[in-house]
């Protein structure tokens, strides 16, 4: 699995928000690697400048100062919809006759390629094969014939999937978050300003204050000078499809995610993980860096109850090592993990060790690092994941494998553990994690575990009743 796509928008009083908007994406560099961009507006016209790579290759000295106004949003992406160039970057910026329009979108449309014909039917020309430019050019069609408020509206109408948004519209900045609420968007308050962006840490770059969760299907419109915003409920279901691997795995463990610190999270999961199949061994193991409170909570709980378990370091993580799946081969990409990580032999030799990770995808990763802490002398290998097996692929933003690619796609636990070396594998269990969240299951996406989308997807199951909008013909007015 990568990482999703971040975004952040923010209006200021008195001072350019270029260089907030670029402190922030840093913040969010996590989410996306693949390319950042920032579009601003001075009162007059909209100013931009979007690049493949990461924020500090993206922006060279000097690209900030160009970048006029105190409002603007920005974009890290890693791509999951759409090409990976340039035209597919993000915020994606589009003029017409009401004005300029900039949009960054973290989430991905399952209905983007009808909107899309429906729309080149129409007359709109596309210059890339992104959801996000399907989006823009809806609203602003809609932003012809209604109010801002109300072109919005009409295009989570149609819109279908998951999507959190930072827009500009001219010099007006807006956050909007899908009626589900699948992906993280937050408020906060600067001591000038506000901002929307996906995860609190951001915020706290800036020094400011985390206010709130955008809630799902609502519309947050901050003040074009800073002094305050407007909320409205747009649309509103009964339940929610909260992405719980934005617990697991995405979101920083600095973050709050609808009212969650997901360090503290992470750790209870993995308090839970010991109390559903702890195993008694001499030492646990995080893998760097993603089981690290996993692994903490873990260690905690099998102490709590008597265990002599030691919780430390035994793998060292080069962190000058990019991704595995960037290498051209299967040999190189198994290379790589010896690359980027080396047991600390003293902590593993002649010990039963338990390692603890987030997720097992493929495999491939697992099977090394098992061989790795073997050939370190280690005596006995239990692998426990702070996750259900994956089963299925992700239609909501995640790069996720296809099915065939899946290890836990057509396997069993006993057949998986033998197939990555293990001595022993224990995942956690669905249940667990709604616990932890304070969730019921119906308002959790769980696609990814179970088969079932809490969405409307063509060829695969829904575990909930979903209206699909409507897209052809012209859209329904929205409510006063």
């Amino acid at each position: 699995m990568h990482e999703k796509c971040g975004v952040v928008g923010i209006a200021l009083e008195d001072r350019d928000a270029a260089r907030p908007l670029y402190y922030s994406l840093y913040a969010l560099q996590h989410r996306g690697q693949e390319s950042a961009g920032i579009v601003t507006h001075d009162g007059f016209q909209q100013h931009s400048h979007v690049e493949m790579g990461l924020v500090g290759d993206a922006f060279a000295p000097g690209d900030l100062e160009s970048l006029n106004g105190s409002n603007g949003i920005g974009h890290v992406r890693y791509p999951t919809a759409g090409s990976v160039n340039t035209c597919c970057a993000q915020p994606f910026s589009v003029s017409f006759k009401s004005g300029s329009l900039g949009l960054s979108h973290n989430g991905n449309l399952v209905n983007a390629d009808e909107i899309g014909d429906e729309l080149a039917d129409l007359g709109h020309a596309f210059t890339s094969d992104g959801d996000t430019e399907v989006i823009a050019h809806d609203l602003a069609r809609n932003l012809l014939e209604e109010d801002l408020v109300r072109a919005v509206k009409r295009t989570m109408e149609r819109i279908h999937g998951s999507y959190s948004l930072t827009i500009m519209h001219d010099e007006t900045v807006m956050g909007v978050r899908d009626p589900q609420g699948n992906r993280p968007l937050v408020i906060g308050e600067l001591e000038d300003g506000y901002v929307i962006t996906s995860e609190s840490a951001a915020i706290d770059t800036l020094d400011g204050e985390l206010i709130r969760d955008v809630r799902p299907g609502e519309l947050v419109v901050l003040h074009d000078d800073g002094t305050g915003y407007d909320t409205y409920q747009l649309i509103e279901q009964e339940n929610t499809a909260h992405c719980f691997f934005e617990h697991v795995y995405f979101a920083r463990p600095d973050s709050t995610i609808d009212g969650n610190l997901v360090y503290e999270v992470r750790r209870e999961l993995g308090r839970k993980l010991w109390e559903e199949s702890g195993v008694e061994s001499d030492v646990v193991l995080p893998v760097p860096d993603s089981g690290r409170a996993f692994a903490s909570g873990y260690a905690e709980a099998a102490q709590d109850d008597g265990s002599d378990i030691e919780f430390a370091e035994g793998l060292m993580k080069n962190r000058y090592v990019g991704r595995t799946f960037i290498m051209p081969t299967q040999d190189e990409r198994e290379r790589a993990v010896r690359l980027k990580l080396n047991p600390i032999r003293s902590t593993i030799e002649g010990k039963k060790v338990t390692i603890i990770d987030d997720s097992i995808v493929r495999g491939t990763t697992s099977n090394q690092l098992v061989q790795l802490l073997k050939d370190a002398g280690a005596e006995e290998v239990n692998v426990r994941i702070g996750a259900p097996p994956i089963i299925a692929p992700c239609y909501m933003g995640i790069d996720m494998a296809s099915r065939d690619e899946l290890i836990a796609g057509d396997q069993p636990v006993e057949e998986i553990c033998e197939e990555i070396g293990a001595d022993s594998l224990s995942y956690l269990s669905i249940d667990a994690i709604a616990a932890t969240l304070d969730s019921s299951r119906a308002d959790l996406c769980l696609g990814c575990v179970t088969g079932e989308y809490p969405y409307d997807i063509e060829g695969e199951e829904t575990d909930r009743d979903v209206h699909r909008p409507e897209i052809s013909g012209q859209p329904s007015p929205a409510d006063d």
